[in-house]
């Protein structure tokens, strides 16, 4: 009895010992199961994050590209606009006066100013209003290029005009028959050149001092130069001690045209048809080639030694027989010479008048014989 007693707690306890722990063993299934799924979690929303993200990134590039396209059409076409405009502008500018574009441009500078009128339908105002707002800008901007070609023009011509459209004042009325001398000053009344090593040398034209004396009791006579007046005044003050030229006009008189200050002789506030220009370059200074008189340059050696020069002496019989004939238009008279040497072409007829008369005294004296 002991014994079955016995045999049966050490079986118990056998039965015991093998028996698995179940706490322990629920624990560890439940620690793995939840670190799994903490692991699946966090991978998931990884992925989860990682597709956001990238989904974001590839909209954000997707809004910049877009932003960089519309900017770079945006650019591309302002770009386009202003050469257009800054072409148009200069064609227009060297095609057409500010007069001509203003007067082509003057339909579209009113279309802003729409007015409707009574018998204007609703659909016809609407239709004028939409075409008035769309004409707005081109018009302001032709405003705004005339603006700006007008106060241009305004600077430029100060400095390419002659400084007033009368550079002499009104002629004495007991004077209106009188002609108007208007000398050139260098190489046709002196001689002047600079050099660094010596400078400045002015020379009198040989014959200067008498040309002025007689020509001053029946010209006005009047010096234009293409020179600073602080070159003009000094020389013809020590040139002219007996004043007889009358006014002195200098480089702001003059026309500045293609890279040259020309000569405007109807800027002098005298009859066209009585004055006469004498220069040595009369035809390539002066803006009225039929007033000119053309005479030899005057010019000096380096030994300041010239050759023996008679040109203004030569001119005055002819200036003389003009100023006493009293031509009704000079112009006429120049014109009959076809640009050759007046002075000795004037002695030439004057010869042959001379010769005439005296033929026809002659032939006068055998007819009463």
């Amino acid at each position: 009895m002991a014994s079955i007693l016995l045999r049966s707690r050490v079986s118990s306890i056998v039965s015991r010992s093998k028996k698995p722990n179940r706490r322990t063993f629920s624990s560890n299934v439940d620690k793995e199961s939840i670190i799994s799924s903490q692991s699946i979690i966090t991978d998931q929303a990884a992925e989860a994050t990682a597709a956001a993200a990238e989904s974001s990134a590839e909209a954000a590039a997707a809004a910049a590209s877009s932003d960089r396209k519309g900017w770079s059409l945006f650019k591309y076409g302002l770009i386009a606009t202003l050469t257009g405009a800054t072409g148009f502008a200069g064609y227009a500018t060297y095609a057409y006066t500010l007069d001509e574009i203003e007067d082509k441009t003057k339909a579209l500078r009113q279309s802003v100013n729409y007015k409707a009128g009574e018998d204007e339908s609703s659909i016809e105002k609407y239709q004028g209003l939409l075409y008035s707002a769309a004409m707005t800008v081109p018009a302001k901007a032709v405003e705004l290029y005339l603006d700006t070609r007008r106060a241009i023009e305004e600077q430029v011509k100060g400095f390419t005009e002659p400084t007033s459209d009368k550079l002499l004042p009104d002629l004495h009325p007991s004077e209106q028959h009188v002609f108007t001398l208007v000398l050139d000053l260098n190489e046709t009344i002196i001689y002047s050149d600079w050099k660094r090593d010596r400078g400045w040398r002015t020379f009198k034209r040989p014959g200067v001092d008498d040309f002025l004396q007689h020509l001053s009791r029946l010209y006005e006579i009047v010096v234009y130069s293409d020179q600073l007046n602080m070159y003009v005044d000094p020389v013809v003050e020590r040139l002219d001690t007996n004043h007889c030229i009358r006014y002195r006009l200098s480089r702001g008189a003059t026309k500045y045209q293609d890279g040259k200050h020309y000569r405007d002789l109807s800027k002098l506030n005298r009859d066209p048809g009585k004055i006469i220009y004498v220069s040595a370059h009369a035809f390539e200074n002066s803006l009225q080639p039929e007033n000119c008189v053309p005479i030899k340059p005057f010019e000096i050696d380096e030994k300041g030694e010239g050759s023996v020069d008679t040109t203004l002496l030569d001119l005055i019989p002819f200036l003389e027989y003009v100023a006493r004939a009293s031509p009704s238009d000079i112009r006429k008279v120049l014109a009959s010479y076809e640009r050759k040497d007046i002075a000795q072409e004037f002695k030439e007829r004057s010869k042959q008048t001379q010769r005439r008369m005296q033929e026809q005294r002659q032939q006068g004296f055998f007819r009463r014989m």
